[in-house]
């Protein structure tokens, strides 16, 4: 007898067999190494399946027989293959301590783009865009990493990482594109949104990195060698959509003071203001021979924008050619009211920051909300002792000197303000003091059921910057889905409750004589009977009747159409029904907890 899964020679394989192939087959039908596998898969975006049945056991990794197929006719397949064997070379070289040749194949390294993998992925922008929270968070974790040389990653590799994250921050910070930031344990999650995407990526804080044995460098090399030249597409057409050149050229004063971030805002504020047809060229000597051709040039430009202002301008209104001039050169038309909330949130604000704070985020995150941002040092804006600095955010328990014409502040006043899109006030954040709890705006404290006592304070200020008018207090979904609560809390009119129950105790009644008159009918009592018995009933006090009427509640009749509803439901649907009412109690139960914890701390405050 044939064994169970045997196949006879010849014929073809079938189900998942000829779907799906394992690692192991893949690496000898690629004639690659594992190291060589695992890097193609990664730049080429292919992953690992699971298959319905594991042909070949459940310790199997499989992958799909079509994807390998691609894999074996990739050209970056061929460029890897040249390079191996390019590194047998100068392994061999020096290993007959014949130094001249290995320097020289060391020159001729071969190399490879990752260009036409970047449009193989992301067909669109826009496709770009929506995967490049991963890419941000990696970059920006190399980019905190120590620069050093003998280490497992290369510094240039580093130095590339910091520069790619500070353009991204520099155009998220120009196009007032940031919307919410959070500082965690793990380090500063932010949100911005960038033509209709909403891009999140997390930061680690400023601290000593420290590289350890426990992960595979190799691999996080690999992705980050696809997200680099992800993230150099991603902002060079960023930077085209502004009108600015890329790659930015620094100030190499503010580089060699490492404020690359302040000279990447100073470039984009001042190269986002030229028309692209009016961009100067670098070199000063290339400025000097080509300026009077540039200043016919403008002549005959500013000639024709005139001609055409004066063709459209209305001859009986006087200040319109002004404001066609104003329009003419105004970016804001096309912007949406989240982005002017944003931009205006610290409009004509100085902010200084002192020594000890987080100076690169706050240094991002003040300008995206239109502030004006320094700190201690060279090359800065300003310096400490300027009149007009409004806020100064310091992070230690006491401030020896003080200006009287300023508020100090701690960082968390800056992140806060930034989530609740209004200046909050500063007598909460002063220097010395326990700031209010740091609330998450990734979390819907209404869909949680759970609202905070510092976020109703926030609410409150929020309705009063905007004149709006609050909800009433402890005003839940639920109540407002049963009337029944919003009566007992008088939000409702009386006379409308009252006629809302009269309608509710007719109907009960009408249902209950149903039921009797049936009930009545099958016992076989005729209908005089029925007459001389109600006589009776009527003379019956007013205590009785109430009685005898049953009000069934509320809760009794929903639980009894939830029964009736499971009755008619497939076991699966019953299941992932189950499984929503498991999920909303548990959250019924954190939040009675938390409500718990809210009590026992305002009594031990008060006690």
């Amino acid at each position: 007898m044939p064994p169970k899964h045997y196949r006879a020679p010849g014929k073809k394989k079938e189900g998942n067999a000829a779907k799906y192939i394992t690692r192991t087959k893949a690496t000898k039908y690629l004639q690659v190494s594992l190291n060589t596998f695992r890097k193609l898969c990664i730049l080429k975006g292919i992953f690992p399946r699971v298959p319905k049945k594991k042909f070949e056991g459940n310790h199997k990794t499989y992958y799909s027989l079509k994807d390998i197929t691609f894999l074996a006719h990739e050209p970056l397949l061929e460029k890897l293959r040249h390079k191996r064997a390019h590194e047998k070379k100068v392994k061999k070289a020096k290993a007959r301590k014949n130094k001249e040749l290995a320097e020289r194949l060391l020159n001729r390294m071969p190399t490879y783009k990752l260009d036409r993998l970047i449009l193989e992925r992301y067909p669109t922008f826009v496709d770009a865009l929506r995967d490049l929270d991963d890419c941000l968070t990696m970059v920006h974790l190399f980019a905190s990493l120590p620069a050093v040389e003998g280490e497992r990653i290369q510094v240039k590799r580093i130095h590339n990482c910091r520069r790619l994250s500070h353009e991204w921050q520099a155009f998220i910070s120009r196009t007032h594109s940031l919307r919410k930031t959070f500082i965690s344990v793990k380090g500063i999650y932010y949100q911005a949104e960038v033509q209709g995407q909403k891009i999140t990526w997390l930061t680690p804080h400023a601290l000593q990195q420290v590289l350890t044995d426990d992960v595979d460098f190799n691999i996080m090399l690999t992705f980050l060698e696809f997200y680099e030249t992800l993230l150099g597409f991603v902002n060079f057409k960023l930077y085209n959509s502004i009108n600015v050149k890329y790659p930015p050229i620094l100030d190499p004063r503010l580089e060699a003071l490492a404020a690359e971030l302040y000279a990447l805002f100073r470039y984009v504020a001042t190269g986002s203001t030229r028309k692209p047809a009016e961009n100067q060229s670098i070199s000063s000597t290339e400025e000097k021979k080509d300026s009077d051709e540039k200043m016919d040039t403008c002549v005959n430009e500013s000639d024709l924008q005139l001609a055409q202002l004066q063709h459209q301008l209305p001859s009986n209104e006087p200040g319109a050619l002004m404001q066609l001039l104003e329009d003419s050169n105004n970016d804001d038309d096309d912007v949406d009211q989240d982005t002017i909330e944003c931009k205006t949130l610290f409009k004509n604000l100085k902010f200084f920051l002192s020594r000890e704070v987080p100076r690169e985020a706050l240094l991002f995150i003040i300008p995206a909300f239109g502030g004006v941002v320094s700190w201690e040092g060279e090359g800065t804006p300003f310096e400490e002792t300027d009149e007009d600095i409004a806020y100064q955010i310091v992070d230690r328990p006491t401030q020896g000197h003080k200006f009287l014409s300023r508020h100090y502040v701690q960082p968390q006043w800056v992140f806060d303000c930034v989530n609740a899109r209004i200046i909050l006030p500063a007598d909460a954040y002063m220097v010395g003091m326990v700031p209010p709890p740091h609330l998450s705006p990734f979390v819907d404290d209404e869909a949680e059921g759970y609202m905070p006592e510092y976020a109703e304070t926030i609410k409150q200020l929020q309705a009063t910057a905007k004149k709006n008018v609050m909800p009433l207090p402890d005003l839940d979904n639920q109540d407002l889905a049963d009337p029944q609560n919003l009566i007992a809390d008088g939000v409702m009119d009386r006379t409308q409750a009252n006629e809302a129950a009269e309608e509710r105790r007719k109907l009960q009644l009408l249902e209950k004589q149903y039921h009797d008159e049936l009930k009545m009918e099958m016992s076989g009592i005729t209908y005089s009977a029925t007459l001389s018995n109600k006589k009776s009933e009527n003379s019956g006090s007013e205590e009785m009747q109430h009685k005898d009427e049953v009000v069934v509640p509320v809760s009794t009749e929903k639980n009894d159409e939830d029964d009736r509803a499971k009755l008619y439901m497939s076991r699966k649907k019953r299941g992932l029904y189950e499984a929503i009412e498991i999920s909303n109690q548990r959250k019924k139960d954190k939040v009675a907890l938390l409500k718990e914890r809210k009590r026992k701390a305002s009594a031990s405050k008060s006690g």
